[in-house]
């Protein structure tokens, strides 16, 4: 069993014991897609026939899925769901989907929208690349700080003393020779992205994918969200650059006016 499963002590009451079998079954399926039986015994450390009396329960209520003709388990969109609803903003997805869906049709490639969780982002929404090859991602995934396009922006328009919270907690880890991983450094990356009212991902989190992406504002002009364009480095275009940060922001600025943003950030001089 991983450091990251719930240990099931057997001097729980029943009762707790079972709903914390459960939450360990589901987090185990959110980590990894098309789980067998005996590998969710193996990793939770629970009998196959209780691991597989909990998965038919939640197969009745519509929160996981069996692949046909085999005996392996999925999450169904009806877990998302049930995760969506506790955004902040829930009507957030709904307002930026067809914008999403503009851009991914503009330009062919992934589009990502991204919140705040902890002192990572995670993927809410997506759109995917018309082409073959594209940025890997899912929604629910993390993602760091320190080295993405929207985790810049939610960062470099953050009032300060929360940026600086949230980034107390993060690990400015190096995933690729581009990363920044020096705290001073990554401030004045910040205040560059607010100067230039964009952020950008120069291969620093994933080989050869850059990004560029937009903040999402609320009534009182926070950032809540943030909006990106992913591009295999083959296929980045450094003329169209202007161009996609202008259908970013023009997104951006509609999605925000109907959250209630009157003054939009990005129209103003940082």
């Amino acid at each position: 069993m991983d450091d990251d499963s719930i240990d099931v002590s057997k001097q729980q009451p029943e009762s707790v014991a079972a709903v914390l079998k459960v939450f360990a079954i589901l987090q185990a399926l959110s980590e990894q897609r098309d789980t067998g039986i005996s590998e969710l015994s193996v990793r939770l450390a629970m009998p196959k026939a209780t691991v597989y009396r909990f998965l038919q329960t939640m197969m009745t209520l519509g929160y996981v899925r069996q692949e046909p003709g085999s005996e392996r388990y999925g999450l169904t969109m009806r877990a998302f769901e049930l995760g969506a609803k506790a955004l902040q903003y829930p009507e957030l997805i709904d307002l930026a989907k067809h914008h999403m869906q503009m851009l991914a049709d503009a330009t062919g490639e992934t589009v990502h929208l991204g919140t705040l969780i902890d002192s990572e982002i995670i993927y809410v929404h997506k759109v995917d690349s018309r082409h073959m090859l594209g940025m890997y991602s899912r929604v629910g995934r993390r993602a760091p700080i320190h080295c993405t396009a929207i985790g810049k922006v939610l960062m470099a328009w953050e009032h300060p003393e929360r940026r600086d919270r949230v980034l107390k907690g993060a690990e400015f880890k190096r995933f690729r020779d581009k990363t920044i991983v020096e705290p001073a450094a990554f401030l004045a990356e910040l205040q560059r992205v607010k100067t230039q009212g964009f952020g950008e991902d120069r291969e620093e989190f994933d080989d050869h994918i850059r990004c560029l992406g937009v903040p999402i504002f609320d009534r009182l002009g926070q950032p809540i969200a943030g909006m990106s364009v992913s591009f295999p480095t083959f296929r980045y275009d450094e003329a169209r650059e202007p161009e996609i940060v202008k259908m970013l922001q023009d997104a951006s600025r509609d999605i925000s006016a109907r959250l209630g943003c009157t003054r939009f950030p990005l129209d103003v001089a940082a």
